[in-house]
């Protein structure tokens, strides 16, 4: 079980996308979970992340400021696996 840093909720890991910044100070998503680096879980709601990135939720957690680029890609990435989810099921 991780924390939905959107939600606040306690939520499965597999229900979230993991969201790591690296001692170089770059941010990137992190689809295995493995990555080295900080970590902040977000859940794979796209309202949310447009959410987080009016409210700079993201910045706050993890110490540095977010680009408006990043967030683009991390709403593109949790579009595709709520779509895929939808799509598939649980696998």
């Amino acid at each position: 079980m991780r924390k939905d840093l959107l939600t606040e909720t306690m939520r499965p890991k597999k229900e979230l996308v993991r969201i790591v910044i690296n001692k170089e100070q770059e941010v990137s998503v992190d689809p295995t979970g493995k990555k080295p680096g900080r970590g902040a879980y977000v859940s794979l709601e796209p309202d949310k992340i447009e959410e987080a990135r009016k409210h700079k939720v993201l910045d706050r957690s993890l110490g540095t400021q977010i680009p408006d680029s990043f967030y683009d890609e991390l709403f593109a990435y949790v579009d595709h696996q709520k779509a895929r989810k939808e799509l598939f099921g649980d696998k």
